[in-house]
């Protein structure tokens, strides 16, 4: 079992974690809810019970962590805004200390994401490519010139926060038109129902019944969409045109060869990628930015704790602290 790395992907939802191989195969993987309004304690007895559970062989060569920001980097102390127990929670230190001796390194969950496309997914093969996830939150990786570019704090390609409307809906960051305001999930939602949209108004199960339970979620409103409410149409539309925005210009600035798009709100499919395809085209008139592909990512749930474990196993590209 030698060049094993253990891989750990913390969310607001749930704790990951998994043994992967030096080609980047998943050999096994544990999760496990995140504790709701847990305090900084239960939150680590939570995450060192399910590393307990995997099972983590004493000869593991590094452990790899992707976790929610706002954090430190590379000391990783992190505060996740989805995990309020968390704050300045020395994260990284914690893991260190129960594996002495080894490398530990942390990213931003979102450039995990990202490094694992690039590596394994459906940016393998460019050297210059953003990684990007749509869901709660927007966030992403940037790759240039096959290596990932940190940043001066860690924080480069977090395109969520280049602003598409500098008139639009206030952010969580404090700004206004981010592109996180506009498309992530449950905002998207809450812009529908402010026009308008009946949650499942659509939704029929052939036989004049509506039985599932409906929430406004952005799964309900891209199901609405689908099914052809006007609201719902017009909220899809609304988020695919701000993604080709910020897209657009992440490709000026630095002329990407292939953008991935993940999470929750990229399985809308052409819903959301045809305005934003629309929406790249009309603003990518140069002959090098045209030339850029936007395409679903393509690793699923186990994308985390790849790129997670490639901070390790492929350091010469994804790791430049030292």
């Amino acid at each position: 079992m030698a060049d094993l790395v253990l891989a750990v992907d913390i969310g607001g939802t749930k704790f990951a974690a998994g043994l992967v191989g030096p080609d980047g195969e998943l050999v096994s993987s544990a999760r496990a809810a995140t504790p709701p309004d847990g305090d900084a304690e239960s939150l680590w007895e939570a995450l060192d019970a399910l590393l307990d559970g995997l099972g983590a062989p004493e000869d593991v060569t590094g452990v790899g962590i992707g976790c929610g920001g706002p954090m430190t980097w590379p000391s990783g102390e992190v505060s996740p805004l989805n995990i309020t127990g968390w704050r300045d929670f020395p994260l990284r230190e914690r893991i260190a200390a129960r594996f002495p001796g080894l490398p530990v390194r942390i990213h931003n969950d979102a450039i995990c994401l990202a490094i694992a496309e690039h590596w394994l997914g459906a940016g393998r093969g460019s050297d210059n490519m953003l990684g990007m996830v749509v869901s709660t939150g927007v966030g992403g990786g940037l790759i240039l010139g096959g290596r990932l570019i940190d940043g001066g704090t860690g924080n480069a390609g977090h395109i969520g926060h280049v602003v598409v409307d500098p008139e639009g809906t206030p952010c969580r960051c404090g700004s206004r038109g981010c592109l996180e305001a506009i498309a992530r999930g449950p905002g998207l939602a809450e812009w529908a129902l402010e026009q308008g949209w009946t949650p499942g108004a659509r939704a029929d199960d052939g036989e004049g019944l509506y039985q599932e339970a409906v929430t406004a979620t952005a799964r309900r409103l891209a199901g609405d969409a689908a099914a052809g409410d006007p609201i719902a149409l017009a909220a899809m539309t609304r988020a695919g045109r701000a993604l080709g925005l910020a897209i657009a210009s992440a490709t000026n600035l630095c002329d990407l060869d292939v953008v991935t798009v993940g999470g929750g709100l990229s399985q809308a499919g052409p819903l959301l990628f045809d305005p934003l395809e629309k929406a790249l085209r009309e603003h990518t008139r140069m002959d090098f930015a045209g030339r850029v592909r936007v395409v679903p990512a393509s690793l699923g749930q186990d994308a985390g704790l790849i790129g997670a474990a490639a901070l390790v196993l492929a350091a010469d590209r994804y790791w430049s602290a030292r």
